[in-house]
């Protein structure tokens, strides 16, 4: 029985699967077959692998070859099989050691001429294949570094199958004339991540929107900014990244896995700084969510997972565009399903909106005058759906800086340094009361847990929450929001609990942007 034998990984989103090659040589015409469901990038690899084992000086048996991919009901997407494929092919025809092979997951796309070329998401096949129980990995050389940031895998970069053949007991081939792969990653040089220029300190004026957003920070909670244009939305957005705490040891490895998949170099370092995302008022559901023909991709809203996404002039995003984020702001993550596949990837980011107040954008400037009509203010800020507005924390109307508030603002600036170890000291004070739940900040507290016996705030605190309750200016689900926002500011002030202080104010940040 002549049968080659090794593994790869089929990736559905950020979980992968581990998948048996199996290379069969029997009697037959010459050729070479795939089955086991895969795509038309995959089923291509028949010929990518014939040139490759040609080019690269080894012969495959002139028999007839049949690959089989299982389980064979899972299907198999991409060009991460290839390397796989051929040391199988090449093991069937007793051209190197099957017993090598079958001790080693591969993943590598092969060039026509031998070469193994950067393959997207190998950081989350490589931690499959430990899930799995494997311990040993082969990936291109340009995945190296990436492959190696997944701890108690041994990695082994080759820049091309045939010095993946060596490894693996094949006798040393002629030498190509190519230059190997090395040449190839100065196409995709590494960037080392730098600290964000940004600084909070170059925000004037508007103390109650840079307070907001210094909660907003320490509470993990979500941000909606109302203001005409040139109040400075868009300066405070982008400073919201600074002053976050650099990610956990977890969430770096969902960032750099989530980048991993979309092709971004990673280095060998994983990622410290939380992502931000800013995409386009034009942008489709499928690019905000993930999706995509074939490899379901991830969208924005996954890349800004543990980091901020940003919608600026939200208003004019399409009504599904946003509605499409209302899942992901309550679970925490996007799950993507097809006929034959559902990927799912983490999205828990911080949703920042920036809207104008109307269609000119003057409403309640004191400069210049609104000519839209009662009706025009209400369908443009209609577009923003009440149950995606009810998941907002913070609803905040920012209003223009004036000359005279401009030459005359004495009051000292936050730094983004400084608001940064305020955000740092207040999620430290909340990890510490939280340690023995689920939970690491207070947006993601349920409302049944602060509404606890053990936790539930005296009558005489929540008086001026529970009227809002009562006369239908908040709904359950804003009241909830309301008392964490109360926990934020105690921890951003040091108090052991919320206080009259603390829930006056966590009321103005939910419904500050109300005329």
């Amino acid at each position: 029985m002549s049968i080659g034998r090794t593994y790869a990984i089929a990736l559905s989103g950020m979980s992968g699967t581990i998948v048996e090659i199996e290379a069969d040589l029997a009697n037959g015409l010459p050729g070479l077959s795939l089955i086991g469901l895969p795509d038309r990038a995959l089923g291509e690899a028949a010929e990518r692998v014939r040139s490759a084992v040609v080019n690269s000086g080894y012969k495959l048996a002139p028999r007839r070859l049949t690959v089989n991919l299982s389980p064979a009901a899972l299907p198999k997407r991409g060009s991460g099989f290839d390397l796989g494929i051929a040391l199988a092919c090449l093991a069937a025809g007793g051209v190197l050691n099957s017993g090598s092979i079958e001790d080693v997951v591969h993943i590598g796309e092969l060039s026509l001429d031998g070469r193994l070329r950067p393959t997207g998401g190998v950081l989350p096949a490589v931690i499959a294949a430990r899930a799995s129980g494997r311990t040993r990995i082969m990936v291109p050389i340009a995945n190296a570094a990436e492959a190696t940031l997944v701890p108690g895998m041994t990695v082994i970069p080759v820049a091309s199958l045939r010095e993946a053949a060596m490894a693996h007991g094949a006798r040393a081939a002629a030498p190509t004339s190519w230059v190997e792969l090395p040449a190839l990653l100065s196409q995709n040089p590494i960037v080392a991540e730098e600290e964000d220029p940004l600084d909070l300190s170059d925000v004037v004026g508007n103390n109650d929107a840079i307070e907001a957003l210094i909660v907003a920070a320490a509470g993990g909670h979500h941000l909606l900014m109302s203001g005409p244009p040139g109040a400075g939305k868009t300066m405070l957005a982008m400073r919201l990244p600074g002053i976050l705490p650099n990610l956990s040891e977890a969430a770096a490895l969902d960032v750099a896995s989530i980048r991993s998949l979309v092709g971004h170099s990673l280095g060998n370092a994983l990622p410290t700084r939380p992502p931000w995302e800013a995409p386009h008022h034009t942008t489709t559901t499928a690019a905000m969510i993930g999706g995509g023909s074939g490899m379901i991709r991830p969208g924005s809203a996954a890349r800004a997972s543990h980091g901020v996404l940003f919608l600026d002039e939200a208003p004019e995003f399409p009504a599904s565009v946003l509605d499409a984020l209302r899942q992901p702001l309550e679970s925490g993550l996007v799950s993507i399903h097809r006929a034959n596949a559902v990927a799912t990837f983490p999205a828990s980011f911080q949703l920042v909106l920036a809207a104008n107040p109307c269609p000119c954008g003057n409403y309640g400037s004191n400069e210049t005058d609104c000519v839209c009509p009662p009706s025009a203010r209400r369908r443009y800020l209609a577009r923003l759906s009440g149950p995606l507005t009810d998941r907002i924390d913070i609803q905040l109307r920012v209003r223009r800086l004036s000359l005279v508030a401009l030459r005359l603002d004495a009051t000292p600036r936050y730094s983004t340094g400084e608001a940064r170890q305020r955000v740092f000291d207040a999620r430290a004070r909340t990890a510490d009361r939280l340690q023995a739940t689920p939970w690491r900040t207070n947006a993601q507290v349920s409302g049944p847990y602060l509404r606890s016996p053990e936790n539930r705030l005296p009558s005489h605190v929540t008086a001026s929450l529970d009227r809002a309750l009562e006369r239908g200016g908040l709904t359950m689900r804003g009241y909830d929001r309301v008392l964490k926002l109360a926990w934020t500011i105690a921890d951003l002030d040091g108090t052991d609990r919320p206080g009259i202080d603390q829930v006056g104010r966590a009321l103005y940040l939910r419904k500050g942007m109300t005329p």
